[in-house]
Parts: structure tokens; C-alpha cells; sequence
């Protein structure tokens, strides 16, 4: 059985598309070859910054001859169907057969594929998976038709097995395929052949390339840390970027440097961030200082001098960034010790969106919605009110304007420089986040308080101009704000009742909305007349302004934007239920347990529905916990089917003098026990002892249906029966709605 090597061998590819690319290649090939009847044990892709390149061992010789039975007209067709048949297969009459179907005899055509070699099944495949590769972006060059992410120099692609190597014939867009690659651009640029993919890798190694991404990776992290090791130092872990260097270079070589004694003031997140996205350096930590002291490049290139002149160079383009990145930090400081008054006044000019406002509108709501929400989270209102306030004002800072990735982060320097408290500042740092499902959550709580605020207002305000995701289009990252909002809530353990703090916020915007859409043509109207020197008529347009906003909170007006608010809360809090379902998920609780919990009153407050869930969950976890769900599902069915039959509610009147059988008796005495023990729990928020409780209701439930005919012929008792069912299901329904849980 041949083993199969391709490479595709071009001019340097993304880094970012590497990984992506010898996973497409990998498919696309095996897919195709399968598809077409080869079969093979084991198949591997890897790249370099120039090459592409697959793997496949155990590739059969040939596809298998196969055999189709094809059914045609009946026999007694018209001539006119048999000939389009014949047509069809490419046989004749006498290679076909009779044989017998349900409504007579049948014409079938025998149809045999024989099988195709190996080698020209592979040139098909991996013509169409070059012509056809899905690159983020490609590129057509010279004069061909072929579109590649760069220039494709050769295609090298093989079939070997123990009697030699073969070429497999293939030639696309004037790119013949051969058995012969490059080494390193510099190092060893000569072609040489190969003969399958070990000699393949060997040979690539003496020509100083590394063929595996993930080998070059771990050389870089292993040299990186011993140049720092070397100086007492630390290297900054850096997976993204480590990963894109190793996609870089063909044959690492890392260097340590030091960064000059003028730019070590810097924060160590400007050094870090300025080092990695200008020139994709690691950087490395002085733990006896806590301080960015060092980096490490990595060259692509051994030199007779051990890279000391690669270093010499970098570390002159290193100190021209670092120098711009010094500038704007001075500048910075003096605005921030001197009130970031122009930064407070600049992001009124920033609209944050057409119809939610400026960045400054938007401060505006944060900081009033920070201040409401400081009680949930335990921060106080003032200082909540006032990091609010100060959160967004780095935005229009030099620094972030450079590296808008250290917004927030800079924020807290400048709030410190300014002479803010601690826990002022931190919230800066901390209100964006959570970022994603794996970001830290703020436990601090002003910096939680903000963090709520600012989500909220998102959602909100989105939700109340109507932009909401759609499928899979998601464009101001609401989604993520809402897991963000409650992964806040539930870590900080903040009880809210979120349908009227939402709808609330929806009514506020969807006022601010309309006011505005009133007020601006007015306002332009006073330019007009001022401009013409009418100012009495100016005058009057503003009184007649503050008349029209004041005549919006009619009572006709506020009565409709009641409605509009509480629609819009409730499909916002549908949306939070959505998004905190996939959390629970996550966190193991089964969905029926979770819609089981959210069908009761209370649900707008997630703190509860959490610990509603994982009580339930715990307790239909256990032997009784099972056998109730099914005894109060039995009582709801029972009842569902007797009030549709006799049209009326069972809900009142069970009386215990009309019980027959002891489990009758026994079963009225363990709910007068239960019902007030899962009220008391249930308003007391103790959520494990209403599960207790109601789990003691069990056995007596078991006992009365197996003893008891609910459905008897005596009319009295068979209501009495039926009211004392109603209990049972109020009692569940206290809890969770039994009926939604499975099983």
C-alpha cells in the first residue's frame, strides 16, 4: 500500500492562516479521496511560513471495481423508454435482464465500474483542492487564472511504496508536480528531491526548516526561557503569540535583548503590549521588581555573529516605538492630573451610536444606572456613580488612540494619577470585563457595579432601537454582553428583579429617542432665526420646546410607552433566560430541570433560578427525588384530564372527613405539614429545605395510588379526591413546574 506526500510549496503564507489551512488541506484531500474509493490508515498536514504539506500513509493502490444494479422500464414499456434507458447505461438490449417487480417484469442494466489507479485519483483530488482551496483571501498573479493566498511556486506530490517513488502526474496553471523542494530562503536555498515524507522531513531539517508548527513552538518557549532564566528573568506566557511566531519562521532562532533604562518608568502593560503588536516580541519579567525589564525576538536566521546585529537593529526600531509610546504617556499624565476636563469634553464628539447617542450620553446612563444598581453588589452609590463616570474617559487618551486594546487598562493609571480612590480607579480596569466565557469576572464592588451598569445599558438601549442579534449575526456583541450581565449577577451573588430595572431602562431610551426626534428639528429652527436675527421667534421656538416635552408625558403618551417598555423587558429577559440556560448547561444542570424552574413567578431574579436549579437538581438526583417528580406529574395528568372532561377547576374544598382509606388520610396529613414548611423555605429563599420538604410528600403520594381510585363512582368523593390531587400540584408548583421535567 503507496503512502501519498504533497506539498505545496509558495511565498510566505499568514501566520494567522496556517493553522487553519493544513486543516483545510487535510480534508479536502482525504475527503476526496475517500469519496472517490481509496481508503488509507492515517493522514497528517503541517506548514511553514512557505509550505503547505500532507501526509498519507496506508493509501490502497487502486479504487475497487464495483457493481450497480440499475432498474429501467417495465418489458412491455414503450420502445420510446427502453431506448432512453439503453441511452442512459450505454449498454445494449441483449446485456440487459427481466426480472420480476410487483406489477410484472422489469428491464435492469448491470452496470460495472472498474477501478482507477491510485496515482490518477490523487492528480483529480489535488487539482480541485488547489483550484478550490478556501483561503480568507487570495491572490491571482502573472498571467494565469490560478488564485492562491500567495505566488505558488511548485507542487511536489508522490506516491512511494517499497518498490520506489513515483511522480503522480499533474500539471495546474503551468505548475508541473515533481518530487523536489526547498530548504531555508537564506540557509539552504537549493532544491533537492525527495522520495516519501520521513526523507522528506530529515532533509528539511539539515536545510534548516522545522516542518512541524507545534515543534517550532516548543523550541521557541524552551530557548525563550532559558535566555531569561539566564538573567533571573521570566518570561510573559503568550500563547497567541508564540503561536503566531512560530508561524513566522521556518528555523527559530531566539535572542534575548534589554530594554533601556529610560523606558522601564512605563507601565509594563504598554511595554508589553508596544513590544507585541509592532514587532512580536515576548516579553520578559524581572520578578525581583515586578517590572518589564527584557525581550525576546525571534530571528529566522543563524548568523556568524549569533544574531548580535539582528539584535543591534531591533532593539534601535524598539526604542523608536518605545520612545512614541514615552511621549504619549507624558502627555497623558499631565491631562490626567489635570482633571481629564478635554477628555470628558472630546467624547461628546464620539458617537457611540446614530441613535443612542455620544460617548458622553452614554457616561451619562452608566453612571446614573451604577449608582441604582451599588445597593445589589454591595458598592456605594457614590463612588459607583463616580468610577462610572471616569471609566471611559481614557478613550480619548494618546496611549489607547495608539493601542486600543489597553482601553480600561490605562484608565486606572490616569484615575490614580488623578488622585482617585483605589477601588475608583480599579473599576476603570475592570468594567469591560467580563470579555468571554473564560474572562474573570469583578468581585470588587464598585467595579462590579460599573460593569453591571455598563452591559445593562448596552442590551437595553440596543434592544430598544430593535437591533437584535439575528441567527448567527450578532454586530454590537449583545450576546456577549448578556452572558457578561449574568455571569456579574450570579458571582457576585446580586438578587434584582431584572424585568422592571430592564424595562425601566428600554422606557428611558425609547423617551430619550423620541424627544430627540422631536427636539432637533426645533433646535435647528432657532439656529435658522438666530442666524436671520429673529430673536424674539427664537425665544418662542424654545419655550414652545420645553412645552413639547413636557406635553410627551401626557398620560395617553406615558401609557403607551409603559406598554412598549414592559414588551421590550420581557423579550430582554427571554434573552437573558436563553443566553443563562446555555450557562447552566455548561455548569451540568439538565435544560428540563432549568425550564422547569423558569416557568415560576420569581424568574426574573437569576440569582434565585440558579439556586432553584441546583436545589432541584440535587434533589432529583436522589431515590425519592425521581419517584416524587413522577407521583406529582401523575397528579397533574389525573387532574389536567378530569377538569378538561368536566370543565371546571379542581383547586379548593379538599376536606379530610371525606377520606375512605387510611393513604387518603395519611397524605392530608403530610401536606398540612409540607405546605407552609416549602411556603416558610420558599420565602425565606432556603431553597435545599423546600426540597426537603416537599420530597417528604414522596411516599405518602406513592402509598395513596397505589391504594386509592382517584376516579370513583361516588360524585362527592370523587371531587374531594380530585381537590386533594390540586394540592399536591400547588404544592410542586411552589417549587417548579413538574410537568416540564423529563423522565
Amino acid at each position: 500500500m503507496p503512502d501519498l506526500l504533497i506539498e505545496l510549496f509558495s511565498e510566505e503564507i499568514p501566520a494567522r492562516m496556517q493553522a487553519r489551512a493544513r486543516e483545510d488541506l487535510k480534508r479536502l484531500v482525504t475527503e476526496g479521496l475517500v469519496q472517490a474509493g481509496l481508503t488509507y490508515a492515517s493522514a497528517g498536514a503541517f506548514s511553514t511560513p512557505r509550505r503547505l504539506a500532507l501526509t498519507v500513509e496506508g493509501l490502497t493502490a487502486a479504487s475497487p471495481t464495483t457493481h450497480e444494479d440499475r432498474k429501467g422500464p417495465r418489458t412491455d414499456a414503450p420502445e420510446k423508454a427502453l431506448e432512453g434507458f439503453l441511452r442512459s447505461t450505454g449498454l445494449t438490449r441483449d446485456q440487459l435482464q427481466a426480472r420480476d417487480d410487483k406489477k410484472g417484469q422489469v428491464w435492469y442494466a448491470t452496470m460495472t465500474h472498474p477501478g482507477r489507479p491510485a496515482a490518477d485519483i490523487v492528480a483529480e483530488v489535488l487539482e480541485t483542492t488547489i483550484r478550490n482551496f478556501p483561503w480568507p483571501k487570495s491572490m491571482r498573479w502573472g498571467s494565469g487564472s490560478l488564485r492562491w493566498v500567495r505566488p505558488l511556486h511548485s507542487i511536489l506530490c508522490i506516491l512511494s511504496d517499497e518498490a520506489g517513488a513515483s511522480v503522480v502526474p499533474l500539471t495546474v496553471d503551468g505548475i508541473t508536480a515533481g518530487n523536489a523542494t526547498r530548504g531555508h530562503r537564506f540557509m539552504a536555498p537549493d532544491a533537492f528531491a525527495v522520495t516519501g515524507f520521513d526523507d522528506y522531513a530529515a532533509k528539511l531539517r539539515r536545510a534548516r526548516v522545522m516542518l512541524d508548527a507545534e515543534e517550532r513552538a516548543s523550541e521557541i518557549r524552551s530557548q525563550a526561557d532559558n535566555l531569561a532564566f539566564a538573567r533571573g528573568w521570566q518570561i510573559v506566557p503568550d500563547d497567541a503569540l508564540l503561536t503566531e511566531v512560530a508561524g513566522l519562521v521556518e528555523w527559530p532562532v531566539p535572542l534575548m535583548g534589554v530594554i533601556e533604562d529610560r523606558f522601564l518608568a512605563l507601565p509594563p502593560e504598554v511595554l508589553q503590549t508596544s513590544m507585541k503588536e509592532h514587532q512580536k516580541f515576548f516579553s520578559a519579567r524581572n520578578p525581583s521588581t515586578g517590572r518589564i525589564e527584557g525581550f525576546v525576538t525571534v530571528a529566522n536566521i543563524e548568523t556568524p555573529d549569533d544574531g548580535a546585529t539582528i539584535l543591534a537593529g531591533n532593539q534601535r526600531v524598539l526604542a523608536a516605538r518605545l520612545s512614541d509610546a514615552a511621549f504619549f504617556w507624558e502627555n497623558d499624565l499631565r491631562e490626567a492630573k489635570s482633571g481629564m476636563a478635554a477628555w470628558r469634553d472630546g467624547l461628546a464628539s464620539v458617537t457611540f451610536h446614530n441613535k443612542l447617542g455620544s460617548q458622553a450620553d452614554r457616561i451619562e446612563r452608566i453612571a446614573a444606572l451604577a449608582r441604582e444598581i451599588a445597593p445589589l453588589v454591595g458598592a456605594d452609590p457614590d463612588q459607583a456613580e463616580r468610577a462610572a463616570r471616569l471609566a471611559k474617559l481614557d478613550l480619548r487618551s494618546a496611549m489607547v488612540g495608539e493601542f486600543p486594546e489597553l482601553q480600561g487598562t490605562m484608565g486606572r493609571y490616569y484615575a490614580l494619577e488623578a488622585g482617585e480612590p483605589d477601588n475608583v480607579a480599579d473599576a476603570a480596569r475592570d468594567h469591560y470585563s467580563p470579555l468571554g466565557p473564560s474572562d474573570a469576572v469583578p468581585t470588587a464592588p464598585v467595579s462590579a457595579a460599573v460593569a453591571l451598569a455598563d452591559k445593562i445599558d448596552t442590551v437595553t438601549g440596543f434592544w430598544a432601537i430593535g437591533e437584535k442579534p439575528t441567527g448567527s449575526k450578532d454586530p454590537f456583541a449583545l450576546r456577549r454582553a448578556a452572558l457578561g450581565t449574568i455571569r456579574l449577577l450570579l458571582q457576585n451573588e446580586a438578587e434584582a428583579p431584572l424585568l422592571a430595572l430592564l424595562s425601566v431602562r428600554i422606557g428611558a431610551h425609547i423617551s430619550r429617542i423620541a424627544i430627540d426626534d422631536f427636539a432637533t428639528p426645533i433646535a435647528r429652527a432657532q439656529d435658522a432665526f438666530i442666524g436671520a436675527g429673529q430673536v424674539e421667534v427664537a425665544d418662542v421656538l424654545s419655550k414652545f420646546e420645553v412645552s413639547a416635552l413636557k406635553g410627551f408625558a401626557d398620560e395617553d403618551n406615558l401609557e403607551e410607552l409603559g406598554r412598549v417598555s414592559f414588551m421590550g423587558g420581557i423579550d430582554l429577559l427571554s434573552f437573558l433566560h436563553d443566553r443563562l440556560k446555555v450557562y447552566l448547561r455548561d455548569q451540568g444542570i439538565r435544560h428540563d430541570i432549568i425550564d422547569a424552574v423558569l416557568a415560576q413567578e420569581g424568574s426574573d431574579d437569576l440569582m434565585q433560578v440558579v439556586n432553584r436549579a441546583t436545589a432541584l437538581d440535587a434533589m432529583l438526583a436522589t431515590e425519592d427525588g425521581k419517584n416524587l417528580t413522577q407521583g406529582l406529574k401523575r397528579a397533574g395528568n389525573i387532574l389536567a384530564q378530569a377538569e378538561d372532561k368536566d370543565g371546571v377547576e379542581y383547586s379548593f374544598g379538599a376536606d379530610p372527613k371525606f377520606a375512605e382509606t387510611d393513604e387518603e388520610r395519611a397524605l392530608f396529613t403530610a401536606l398540612d405539614t409540607a405546605e407552609p414548611a416549602i411556603k416558610h423555605a420558599m420565602a425565606a429563599q432556603n431553597f435545599p429545605a423546600a426540597m426537603t420538604a416537599i420530597a417528604a410528600l414522596r411516599t405518602p403520594i406513592d402509598a395513596f395510588f397505589e391504594a386509592v381510585q382517584v376516579n370513583t363512582d361516588s360524585q362527592i368523593v370523587r371531587r374531594n379526591r380530585l381537590n386533594l390531587l390540586s394540592r399536591i400540584r400547588e404544592a410542586g408548583r411552589q417549587i417548579a413546574d413538574f410537568t416540564r421535567i423529563e423522565g
